[in-house]
């Protein structure tokens, strides 16, 4: 059976990107402390507890999905700026754009008796039109309970974002994520995985926050996930990985209905739908455009 490599809190972000690159998973132990965990539980369970069990086979018929944690959830502002998962984020996802977004926020909780979901690669919500050799996703699965192969911990099969697309699992290549409660599974949106089955009498939780290259569309829609109202009171480098900025030299503008604009011709930077301004602008240069902080002019 594969394995997945389980590293110490303290590791490095190299260490991180070489195990991501090698096996395209690993687990971060013990990376959140019990009272933000507890605390992240406390406010999500009744949003939770409103949510519908999934409607198929793939969602899950003893599964609840609740999506929009940042609008709905402070502690897991905290979660999604983790520092260490950031950091492995945007060294991964940075090869292949200028900019990283938030792209999915979704507690997954899965009852007693739930299947195993089907095994999958994340990547394809964007059909196959993304090249292979680009990388569109880096993922968080967060343990707010214990993971089991009992209770349904996560399935990953180590090493297959290296596959061909039409290549299957065989059962002695799958392994589950089994790891304590506050520490992380972080794995490419091209490793195949899923949920896994909960023979179990206990509810399993975990925290999806996953993040995409900036000049593609996110998953969950955070402008309708968290808007404006929401968005303008949160702190600036949230709003930006939210999307509250373009993604790119001319990604994510939009139209002023009186016809001014900071941009011209009567265009707005996304900041300006949260009463911000842009921290950066874009420049020309001989092979693109390339994003400029605006207070110090020196090239991120």
């Amino acid at each position: 059976m594969g394995a997945l490599t389980t590293l110490a809190r303290d590791c490095s972000s190299e260490a991180v990107l070489e195990t991501m690159d090698r096996d395209g998973a690993c687990i971060v132990e013990d990376l959140l402390p019990a009272s933000l965990v507890e605390a992240t539980v406390a406010e999500l369970m009744p949003y939770v507890e409103r949510t519908r069990y999934g409607e198929d086979e793939f969602a899950g018929s003893k599964t609840r999905r609740t999506g929009a944690l940042v609008a709905r959830s402070p502690a897991c502002r905290d979660i999604v700026m983790s520092a260490p998962v950031l950091a492995a984020a945007n060294g991964f996802l940075l090869r292949f754009s200028d900019r990283i977004q938030l792209n999915l926020t979704q507690t997954v909780f899965i009852g007693p008796g739930e299947g195993a979901q089907e095994l999958h690669r994340d990547r394809f919500g964007w059909g196959d039109f993304i090249p292979r050799e680009i990388e569109p996703q880096f993922n968080a699965m967060w343990a707010l309970t214990d993971f089991t192969a009992k209770n349904g911990a996560t399935r990953v099969v180590p090493g297959s974002q290296m596959w061909p697309w039409e290549r299957k699992a065989e059962p002695s290549e799958v392994c589950h994520a089994e790891m304590a409660k506050g520490s992380v599974l972080l794995h490419t949106g091209s490793v195949i995985h899923s949920g896994g089955k909960n023979r179990s009498d206990e509810t399993r939780m975990g925290l999806n926050i996953t993040y995409s290259l900036g000049w593609i569309r996110q998953e969950e829609n955070q402008y309708l996930s968290c808007p404006p109202d929401i968005a303008r009171n949160l702190p600036i480098d949230l709003q930006e990985l939210l999307g509250y900025t373009r993604g790119n030299y001319a990604l994510g503008y939009y139209s002023d209905a009186d016809g001014a604009g900071e941009l011209g011709a009567g265009l707005l930077p996304p900041e300006a739908s949260i009463g911000a301004t842009p921290r950066s602008r874009w420049i020309p240069t001989e092979d693109g455009y390339r994003c400029i902080p605006i207070a110090t002019g020196k090239a991120r």
